[in-house]
């Protein structure tokens, strides 16, 4: 079973390109599981093809206790027969939302969902950096595999770089390794170029671009993956191409983060910050 985190700036597109990529590979005939630990719990509406589902945190509250739980009631089947949890979180303004993951996935762990059959888990993660209960994945030497969805934008480039110091740090006491940048394009300039580059001075690889298609969009209206909703259009093959990589990748490393003043002489490089603005 390989376990692998998703990670990436808020707003980056984690959640539809982590259920893609789980499309393609049940497609493919793997069976796979999907964490969302994300307080938003929009981790497998496109799966489930619904709104959201029950999150371990809000059944945990309405019961009382998270050991009055059933598995059953938190752990929902979608397209071709992915799993999908979702931790939740604290009601807003209280308590910490990390303590939802760290919740949940002992939850489903002491209640057998990790079953042998299971060739992936995946791990929806929130956040720009690595820390607190987001960390779970990886401290607690759950998912060794990490990729990051970024674009040629700069903010998310710099999340990109954060995420990076924080898989440096568990990458010796947890093992954990990166396995590549996603680059869920913005159609931002030379960003095919940029992302190239920036992934080579991370000692990384970018393991795909995904080019920016209203296809998803669409799909998304209708609450489904590109896959599901429309089989045969272009952009599904994208995400197909993805989940066959991530299949076939081990070219996981320790990665060598950028300092800020590298990040913005890149940048300045392909002309994304002026060398004014940097001085």
């Amino acid at each position: 079973m390989r376990q692998i985190a998703i990670y990436g700036k808020g707003g980056i597109g984690k959640s539809t390109t982590t259920q893609n990529i789980v499309s393609g590979l049940a497609e493919a005939g793997y069976k796979a599981m999907i964490v969302g630990c994300d307080p938003k719990a929009d981790s497998t509406r496109l799966i489930l093809n619904q709104k959201a589902q029950t999150t371990v945190m809000d059944l945990a509250r309405e019961r009382g206790t998270v050991e009055d739980l059933e598995l059953h009631e938190v752990l929902l089947t979608g397209f071709r027969g992915v799993r999908c949890a979702e931790s939740g979180g604290p009601e807003p303004g209280v308590g910490c939302a990390g303590r939802g993951v760290i919740t949940a996935i002992n939850f489903l762990e002491e209640n057998g969902a990790y079953t042998p059959d299971l060739d992936y888990v995946f791990y929806d993660v929130l956040g720009d950096v690595v820390c607190g209960g987001f960390a779970m994945p990886i401290r607690e030497g759950k998912a060794k595999e990490i990729y990051i969805v970024t674009s040629g934008e700069m903010m998310a480039m710099y999340a990109a770089n954060n995420i990076s110091r924080g898989i440096l740090k568990y990458a010796q006491s947890g093992g954990v390794r990166l396995g590549g940048l996603i680059c869920n394009s913005r159609k931002t300039d030379k960003e095919y170029e940029l992302i190239t580059e920036f992934a080579s001075k991370l000692g990384t690889q970018m393991i795909h671009f995904v080019p920016r298609d209203n296809e998803v969009q669409r799909a998304e209206l209708r609450r489904m993956t590109v896959i599901e909703y429309s089989a045969k259009h272009p952009q599904a093959d994208e995400y197909r191409s993805l989940a066959k990589k991530i299949a076939e990748n081990r070219n996981l490393v320790i990665p060598t983060p950028l300092s800020m003043d590298e990040l913005e002489t890149l940048l300045v490089e392909f002309g994304i910050l002026d060398q004014e603005a940097v001085a």
